[in-house]
């Protein structure tokens, strides 16, 4: 009964880890969808604007990504 309760508890670790992994990736995908756009952003003078953005974008991502990496865990085979 307890080991059930364990392998449960951490069944959903890995899975709430790799959710967080999952949305650390698709920020990411967001981020470089503004990286597209930064070219306009440079015709009307809005780079520091868009830079500001994507570096908060890339660090929000990579956030989730370790988090999600860590709250995973080792894996036991």
């Amino acid at each position: 009964m307890a080991d059930n309760a364990l392998e449960r508890r951490e069944q959903g670790k890995r899975e709430t880890g790799a959710s967080f992994m999952f949305i650390g990736l698709a920020v990411w995908v967001a981020d470089l969808l503004v990286i597209f756009f930064l070219p306009s952003g440079m015709k009307f003078g809005r780079e520091t604007m868009f830079l500001a953005v994507i570096i908060a974008l890339a660090l929000v991502g990579l956030v989730f990504m370790v988090s999600g990496y860590f709250m995973r865990g080792k894996q036991d085979e």
